[in-house]
């Protein structure tokens, strides 16, 4: 257990590369039980949960002899439950290191046994182990571990440490398995399939114009498109199958059934780039709907129902199973169009009739009309390139909306960030005080977080483990790309991508925006 607490301690790093490499340190001293569950975790594959929470806190304050206001203190000051009970129970007279799978197996058995029983191994468990051991049982015990790990992440640790292929890798992640039922050896090693026919290419990523439009020379050189908020992805039809890899490396194949459709009507090599959209009426739906979707375990009739999808095609990277990206945008884009017939759920991408600059800019401005970002601007004698090349993509993107929202929650870190407040919340006007709308991270200078720390600390109304509420006083411009209808948030609506613009220092909170303004920008939408 020692080993995968230190892994743990590692994967709190924000930095991908440092990830991969704490995880092929770790699968390559670690025997094939613990190899294979720690892939589960990271795969969100966790023992079922068998002892609530109550309980366990109240088997904890028996434990270490607490009474219940000094426990609650201290969840209020720690603000995690499983953190709050590795620190409040009594220094182990031995330490005894069994591995990941000992405990865990310590977990599955729980639920056969009754609770004078499961508190009895519990008991147990916690008098050999150390208080970073603790901490990590206490999660998988509810349910709440979380290793902060990317299935690309994984998937580049794994390739690294068995020398596999990354896409053959994730195709046997993507089988349905199970840690109790399988082996590491017949998981990853033994697994059948060559991922060959399944690989994407890697994408062109288009670079944000920072420059007024017209000096990218001549209108006629360029194709414009609109620029859509969805999943940008390739469509892979090779030797009668189908795959959806989307941009971020991530094999998405079982989360869009309905593309399995496209099996009869595109021709087998054909690859599209294209984007994936929440799509009803004519009209996209906010990411937000789409990304709750594919957060489903399972996709049901029902779901697709709810959220239907559709591929829009902008590129042609494979034709006839030969690799086409060569060529210049002009061809591949007639290619496209007498391959990719219009469907239900396939689209072609279709171009922004514009005889000057101008009118390219009076587009982009009138881009939430479609629920766009804006234009994407491809320059049409252009290869298919890898990686953002600067010079012949672009994204023209419409200027953001903005407001002034009132500072009423900060949020502390966890970890090495948990002397600094790392989440802010934001709060407009409504008809009975302050609603909250949305919450962002902490982008400010460094003076700006040391004072703001300072104030909060001493301003602070009231705590609620790692969050606290502030007096109403300091007032911030809040830039966000788009705004969609909610029923899960109290304000109505939710934000895209919203971030700090700056601090409105001659501001007073009362004379922050409204929700009735706010909601006046979906008409926008």
């Amino acid at each position: 257990m020692k080993d995968f607490s230190q892994l743990f301690s590692r994967l709190e790093t924000s930095e991908s590369l440092e990830k991969v490499a704490a995880l092929e340190k770790y699968f390559a001293g670690a025997d094939e039980r613990n190899k294979l569950w720690t892939i589960a975790l990271l795969s969100n594959q966790r023992p079922r949960r068998v002892v609530t929470t109550a309980t366990l806190q109240r088997w904890a304050r028996e434990y270490a002899q607490l009474p219940v206001w000094l426990f609650e203190e201290s969840h209020r000051v720690v603000g995690d439950i499983a953190e709050t009970i590795a620190l409040i129970l009594p220094s182990p007279s031995e330490i005894r290191d069994f591995p990941l799978s000992y405990w865990i197996e310590i977990v599955l058995n729980l639920g056969e046994k009754e609770e004078a029983k499961q508190k009895e191994a519990i008991f147990n468990a916690w008098s050999e182990m150390s208080k970073e051991d603790r901490f990590l049982l206490n999660k998988l015990l509810t349910g709440g571990l979380r290793l902060g790990v990317s299935q690309k992440v994984l998937v580049n640790a794994l390739a690294r440490h068995t020398g596999l292929d990354d896409n053959l890798i994730a195709h046997r992640l993507m089988r349905e398995w199970s840690p109790v039922e399988h082996t590491f050896q017949d998981l990853l090693l033994d697994g059948e399939g060559d991922a060959s026919r399944s690989r994407p290419y890697p994408f062109f990523l288009a670079s944000p114009l920072e420059i007024e439009p017209h000096l990218l020379g001549e209108i006629a050189d360029w194709q414009v498109e609109r620029l859509w908020d969805g999943i940008r992805a390739q469509l892979i039809v090779r030797q009668g199958e189908l795959f959806v890899w989307s941009n971020s490396e991530e094999l998405l194949t079982h989360k869009f059934p309905e593309f399995n459709t496209l099996l009869g009507t595109l021709p087998d090599g054909t690859v599209l780039d294209g984007e994936i959209l929440a799509f009803r009426d004519s009209l996209p739906l906010p990411l937000q709907d789409l990304q709750t979707r594919i957060g489903r375990k399972n996709v049901t009739r029902k779901s697709m129902q709810e959220i239907p999808v559709i591929f829009i095609a902008f590129d042609l990277l494979e034709s006839q199973g030969k690799d086409i990206r060569s060529r210049p945008l002009v061809e591949r884009r007639e290619l496209l169009e007498k391959i990719a017939p219009a469907g239900s759920v396939l689209h072609l991408s279709e171009r922004v009739e514009a005889g000057s600059w101008a009118e390219v800019r009076e587009n982009r401005d009138k881009a939430r009309e479609y629920a766009s970002k804006g234009l994407v601007i491809r320059r049409r004698s252009a290869p298919y390139r890898s990686g953002r090349k600067r010079g012949d993509w672009w994204e023209y993107k419409v200027a953001p909306l903005t407001i002034d929202a009132v500072l009423l929650y900060v949020q502390r870190g966890e970890g090495q960030e948990a002397g600094s407040f790392v989440e802010f919340t934001f709060a407009v006007w409504g008809d009975e005080g302050l609603v909250p709308i949305a919450k962002t991270e902490v982008d400010l200078t460094e003076p700006e977080k040391n004072e703001l720390t300072a104030w909060a600390k001493n301003n602070t109304l009231e705590r609620f483990g790692p969050v606290r509420s502030l007096k109403p006083e300091h007032v911030f411009e809040i830039a966000f790309e788009s705004i969609a209808p909610s029923t899960r948030h109290k304000s109505g609506i939710t934000l895209r991508n919203p971030r700090i613009v700056r601090w409105r220092r001659e501001k007073k909170a009362e004379e922050a925006d409204t929700l009735e303004r706010l909601k006046a920008f979906l008409v926008f939408n």
